[in-house]
């Protein structure tokens, strides 16, 4: 089991969702407001998001494993309240009530309605989809919050923006590799992206899937910064840090694809163009390109961490689909529910929320230890190992 692990809990429209994260070591500063609620709004901002985004406003309250604003090594808990419970307090109430409810029948394509009534025997859509929602994500980016506080104080930095919304891409070489600055572009973006001419096009797109009653997907990147060398394993499927990773991503909502590096083109390259030269810099081992996307066999090579995730167009249209109601097998258009038509800004800014998390996780179980000075101190002994001069072969 890793010693740093979550759980999240709560509906789309219940009254707030709940995370505990277990194993956070003690020691490390951690305030909401600094800390998590920052990124919680990053995750709300985006061109083509639905109305649910100017009821909620998300912060986060920390209800245990804090003390004075330090970690203390007990289960963090943290609450988002959603401010939409008002409206939907009796609809979604946990006790037996007298308010008669419309009944959801008719499953969305693309969407766990059909297979969740099946799989757990529900009568009415709405037990599977408040669950299923991206609501849920809020927690995810709140938790990995936390986990990007770990990593900062490890020298580890992460950064997220979008390459691509439908079929309008960004200029490539319009993109710094260097954190500070893409930070600040992107906070100036209203789709997380680096190139204007492209977010115009896009936004110009998004306007058109909207004036249709139609959605749009696309791709995002997450970088990742500073992670020292022989995070994760080569020995076992389960402990590899591609691995890991892909499946955390895979596992957020609408996502269908995962990359790391330069991904599925690597199929296209012979050995000598794939493969990342290794050369000495200042007694630090370097590669000469980062096709591997910073991990190798399983494990960080000291390059950037480079992933990217692709998104599905959401799965609730304005003009629906075809769809059957399972209460009377007749043919009818699929349910409609309050949704986005893009979110890939927001997308984002979940997938370098799961993956500063899945790295915290796996540098945990590297390192181990108990409090944040003890994980600093093996962590500098590795960094101080991987310089050339102290290699022993």
């Amino acid at each position: 089991m890793p010693q740093l692990r979550y759980l999240t809990a709560g509906e789309s429209h219940g009254k707030s969702l709940i995370g505990v994260i277990e194993g956070m070591p003690a020691g490390l500063l951690l305030e909401s407001g600094r800390d998590i609620d920052p990124m919680l709004s990053e995750r709300q901002r985006g061109y083509g998001r639905s109305h649910r985004q100017k009821i909620e406003s998300d912060k986060a309250v920390i209800l245990s494993g804090v003390r004075f604003g330090i970690t203390t090594g007990a289960p963090i808990a943290i609450e988002i309240q959603n401010k939409d419970w008002e409206n939907w307090g009796e609809k979604m109430s946990a006790t037996p009530t007298d308010v008669e409810v419309k009944v959801i029948t008719i499953p969305r394509p693309g969407h766990a309605d059909l297979a969740g009534v099946i799989k757990y025997q529900q009568k009415d859509i709405r037990n599977i989809l408040e669950r299923a929602s991206a609501r849920e994500t809020a927690m995810r980016v709140a938790v990995g919050a936390v986990a990007s506080k770990l990593l900062k104080e490890l020298g580890i930095e992460t950064a997220s923006h979008v390459k691509s919304i439908g079929t309008i891409s960004v200029d490539e070489s319009k993109t710094s590799t260097d954190l500070s600055t893409l930070k600040k572009v992107l906070s100036d973006s209203d789709l997380r992206m680096h190139d204007t001419n492209a977010e115009k096009k896009a936004k110009k797109l998004i306007d058109e899937a909207k004036a249709k009653g139609d959605t749009l997907g696309g791709i995002v990147e997450v970088y990742v910064t500073g992670t020292p060398i022989g995070i994760g394993s080569h020995v076992q499927w389960d402990r590899k840090l591609d691995g890991l990773i892909a499946q955390a991503v895979m596992s957020v909502q609408a996502v269908k694809a995962v990359e790391i590096g330069s991904g599925v083109a690597v199929g296209k390259l012979f050995g000598s163009e794939c493969h990342d030269a290794i050369e000495i810099h200042e007694e630090e081992l370097i590669r000469t390109s980062n096709n591997a996307g910073g991990i190798e066999g399983g494990m960080s090579d000291g390059m950037p961490i480079v992933v990217r995730a692709a998104m599905k167009p959401i799965s609730t249209l304005m003009r629906p689909l075809q769809s059957v109601d399972l209460s009377t097998g007749e043919a009818a258009p699929s349910h409609i529910e309050r949704s986005d038509v893009c979110a890939v800004p927001s997308l984002a800014v979940i997938v370098e929320s799961v993956v500063a998390f899945t790295l915290a996780s796996a540098l945990l179980d590297t390192f181990g230890g108990d409090t944040l000075s003890e994980v600093q101190n093996r962590v500098a002994t590795r960094r101080e190992q991987s310089r050339f001069k102290n290699l022993i072969l």
